[in-house]
């Protein structure tokens, strides 16, 4: 059971049809599956940030964060385009 509160979410990926959320808050971090329809219709994509209140698990209030999921995006893209690079040969010195 997920405790009552107000978490930071983020749209972490979808199973079938259904959003996951990675939930972040004072008492710990939790994963929470919920309706497409549970989610303000802007924030319904991966990364998608979210200041979320629960109550009984479920969502009763959520304010997206545009400019924190785009930052989000940006840093998951930089972090794979480094990873994507070849490392130098030993020729190459």
């Amino acid at each position: 059971m997920i405790p009552n509160g107000a978490y930071t979410a983020v749209l972490d990926r979808f199973e079938d049809s259904d959003p996951v959320l990675e939930l972040t808050g004072e008492s710990g971090r939790y994963e929470l599956v919920v309706e497409q329809q549970a989610l303000p219709q802007p924030a319904r994509h991966t990364d998608a940030v979210l200041e979320i209140e629960l109550v009984d698990e479920a969502i009763v209030a959520a304010d997206y964060k545009p400019a924190e999921s785009k930052q989000r995006i940006s840093d998951a893209q930089n972090r794979f385009d480094r990873l994507s690079k070849r490392p130098p040969s030993d020729d190459e010195s």
